[in-house]
């Protein structure tokens, strides 16, 4: 489900748009949950530079963004890359 909502926002926002993104970043921490951390990394990572593009470095939905990927980071045992 969380593809398929991603893929309509991707159709009717395109890739960059804050909503698709949302729908990246939601899709990233559901492959987390799962334990399929290198998918959910390339989704986070994608997310973050999509936020980075459209909001800059300093705001909230980038801030949470980096912090997910820390997480992704912690939980696959790379704790450097994550602090």
């Amino acid at each position: 489900m969380n593809r398929r909502a991603l893929e309509g926002y991707e159709k009717f926002f395109g890739p960059d748009h804050p909503d698709t993104l949302m729908a990246v970043n939601t899709l990233s921490l559901m492959l987390r949950v799962q334990g399929r951390y290198a998918e959910s990394e390339a989704m986070n990572r994608r997310a973050l530079e999509g936020h980075e593009k459209c909001f800059g470095s300093d705001h909230p939905q980038t801030l949470r963004a980096i912090n997910n990927l820390a997480l992704i980071l912690r939980d696959q045992g790379r704790y450097e890359e994550s602090e």
